[in-house]
């Protein structure tokens, strides 16, 4: 009798216990708004009233994978970042922010920072990026001309990279060729950054990619702009002593 007595003085103490946490988080209350100079967690989902999930803030050890109509695909090669995720209205993935940066015991470094926005049910149209290694450091603004979700569906990237790791060089070329022909792939068309030579480089590109107009600083300070034709051949260049 007394070890049952015990037992339910003990569940009468969990629950009181239970029902102070609900009480204090506001769980029986909608409507109620808590203030905090200071949380600490791992991750934190912004979620809608249905529970579409609109905005991910976490760490490296839970960052999330992609998100595609409300469902979760999961990324493993993101789990060495933490940063934000941003999510549409209709639960699909359209941008977000990574950041990771270390340096190993034989010193080498692995540190990087990306802000993208994507197009609708698409990849990246525009990222702000900076990158530092061993090799070189890299800062840049890049912008993209995707093609529409109906011309190239987000499913249709890993098709094409599947298919095209079971041909040989030169299929390979001749497929990405192909699809870049008919207006299936992302292409760059603004890149704004520094240069591996220590200089400054705005690289003006048209629809398939290739830079037609390109106005840069050297390391040295010498200021240029080339124009370009088709074929990647400077057809006019203004340097301050053509200019002057």
């Amino acid at each position: 009798m007394s070890q049952l007595k015990t037992f339910f003085a003990g569940a009468t103490t969990m629950a009181s216990a239970l029902a102070a946490v609900f009480v204090l988080t506001g769980a029986n209350d909608p409507d109620r708004k808590a203030n905090f100079d200071e949380i600490t967690v791992g991750r934190i989902n912004i979620v809608e009233p249905d529970g579409t999930k609109r905005l991910i803030i976490s760490n490296r050890a839970q960052f999330p994978g992609t998100f595609q109509n409300g469902k979760e695909i999961e990324r493993p090669d993101r789990r060495t970042f933490a940063g934000m995720l941003f999510v549409d209205q209709e639960g699909t993935e359209n941008g977000g922010f990574l950041q990771r940066g270390s340096i190993d015991a034989n010193g080498k470094i692995d540190s990087g920072l990306s802000l993208t926005f994507d197009r609708f049910r698409q990849d990246q149209a525009l990222q702000l990026i900076n990158t530092d290694s061993e090799k070189n450091h890299r800062t840049a603004l890049i912008i993209n001309d995707v093609p529409s979700f109906k011309v190239t569906p987000m499913e249709d990237h890993a098709r094409f990279r599947e298919e095209s790791s079971k041909l040989d060089k030169a299929g390979r070329k001749a497929y990405w060729d192909k699809l870049a022909e008919e207006g299936r792939l992302s292409v760059n068309r603004i890149w704004l950054g520094n240069t591996t030579e220590k200089g400054s480089s705005l690289q003006l590109k048209d629809a398939k990619g290739r830079v037609r107009m390109l106005l840069q600083v050297g390391g040295d300070g010498k200021a240029e702009i080339q124009m370009l034709d088709e074929a990647g051949k400077v057809t006019k260049s203004i340097t301050p002593a053509s200019a002057g």
